[in-house]
């Protein structure tokens, strides 16, 4: 398989198009017509994970953070960066990154975060509005059913964990085919009355190109009326962060060490104990201050996430257990995640989860 192709696959489960406006995802360096001998999964793509990669034989990263996140105008290893990206392009290896897709997903990060505590009842914490559009179309009743499978196929009508979503209104549809049109029924000059259908479906709007050439291709009409909307209902399966239940309360310091020993961590920085037992538990992986009030408003006893400065600690309130885990720390299960994904839909070339030190935080205890 070429890099493009196993790109392809792997958004069919991780779409690009979930990422934040600001990032930097997808294919940063590389041909994408290269044959992959092999993938190296990591959580930076720093120069010693691409020296591993060379050493195992392998020619595609792909990695949970970009290493490339402004624009480069030159590229002359003065820095980090532009040697990770020098060494990468002189050994013919591709780097490729999912990062905020993969935050935004809603099997991705903050889920396995979730899993990993525990959490049942779990719900996204931030679900993002956009995104989420809807096509009507009038179709002849005899064709409504093939224009409906087409839309399915090529990706409209999933809602959750539902597909082959739709609504269909019966009624009737009137127009008069002008000189030089190729009416699929009635005559040129005269109006034409048709029974019709209109086909009502919600699809996200990254798959619009699909599902219109779909359309198309199985309408009978040779002008397909038809109107999408954009709506601004919350994609519930889609946006940053996560929340959900512990199977049993805890006093504040039993959580903390539940949530130590789960983490593998040293040390938790957190806010003042608010003195009531955590059940509900938010997190955010990575710099997650932004969903502190939404973890708030969702009824968290808890918040779970990284990055957070001295006055973060102060919106707290005295309304939630706020707890600063670490960036990498709470990011700590992506490379074992992607590698599970990866190695279900690919098994005819290696697959190795990174063994490079990537994370620069140490502490001296």
């Amino acid at each position: 398989m070429t890099v493009d192709e196993v790109i392809g696959e792997l958004e069919k489960t991780i779409p690009l198009a979930q990422a934040e406006d600001f990032d930097n995802v997808g294919l940063l360096c590389g041909s994408p017509a290269r044959e992959v001998s092999g993938i190296l999964v990591c959580h930076d793509a720093l120069e010693n994970v691409v020296e591993e990669a060379i050493n195992k034989g392998l020619n595609l990263i792909i990695t949970f953070h970009p290493i490339i996140f402004s624009g480069l105008k030159s590229i002359t290893g003065k820095n980090y960066v532009e040697k990770t990206i020098l060494k990468a392009i002189e050994n013919k290896i591709a780097i490729y990154a999912v990062h905020t897709a993969f935050d935004n997903d809603y099997f991705g990060v903050n889920f396995r975060i979730c899993e990993e505590l525990g959490l049942i009842n779990q719900k996204v914490l931030m679900p993002t509005s956009q995104q989420l559009r809807i096509l009507e179309v009038f179709v002849p009743k005899d064709n409504a059913e093939a224009v409906k499978n087409s839309l399915f196929e090529a990706g409209a009508g999933n809602i959750g964990f539902y597909d082959e979503c739709s609504f269909s209104i019966p009624g009737q549809g009137t127009f008069r085919p002008k000189e030089g049109a190729n009416p699929f029924s009635g005559e040129v000059g005269l109006r034409e009355n048709s029974d019709e259908v209109l086909l009502s479906v919600v699809f996200e709007s990254h798959k619009q190109r699909n599902i219109v050439k779909a359309m198309n291709l199985t309408h009978p009409y040779e002008e397909v009326a038809h109107q999408i909307i954009k709506i601004e209902n919350d994609n519930q399966y889609l946006g940053l962060g996560r929340y959900g239940d512990l199977k049993e309360e805890l006093e504040e310091h039993t959580f903390l060490n539940f949530v130590k020993n789960k983490f593998n961590l040293k040390v938790i920085r957190h806010s003042d104990f608010v003195g009531k037992k955590i059940k509900r538990v938010g997190v955010l992986g990575g710099s997650g201050a932004s969903g502190l009030e939404a973890a708030i408003s969702s009824g968290c006893d808890a918040y779970l996430t990284g990055d957070l400065k001295y006055h973060d600690f102060f919106r707290s309130e005295g309304q939630i257990l706020l707890c600063d885990i670490g960036h990498f720390e709470s990011e700590q299960f992506v490379t074992e995640h992607l590698v599970e994904i990866l190695s279900q839909k690919f098994t005819t070339f290696a697959i190795s989860k990174s063994t490079e030190k990537t994370n620069p935080v140490n502490y001296f205890l």
